[in-house]
């Protein structure tokens, strides 16, 4: 873009960190400590042999068992339970 801005650049980005934000007690830390997929990318390499994932495979399991925890059926609904 043309012309200046006199907006710093500080005021356009944010620093959190869950660890200070999510309670020690919450549901998902407790499954994140006991839930290893460490070796899921190595398993799963075989199908994918000559690109990357879309999506990774480790955020994918835990994305599904987030929404089955919190009983999301899907995304769309998902996306209405956090609007309303």
């Amino acid at each position: 873009m043309m012309g200046n801005n006199d907006k710093p650049e500080d005021e356009l980005f944010y620093t959190l960190n869950l660890d200070d934000v999510v309670p020690e007690d919450r549901l998902f830390r407790n499954i994140d400590r006991v839930l290893d997929l460490s070796e899921l990318r190595e398993h799963l390499a075989v199908f994918q042999p000559c690109r990357a994932p879309s999506v990774d495979p480790e955020l994918m399991i835990r994305m599904f068992l987030i929404g089955y925890c919190l009983g999301i059926r899907s995304e769309r609904a998902s996306f209405v339970t956090r609007s309303t």
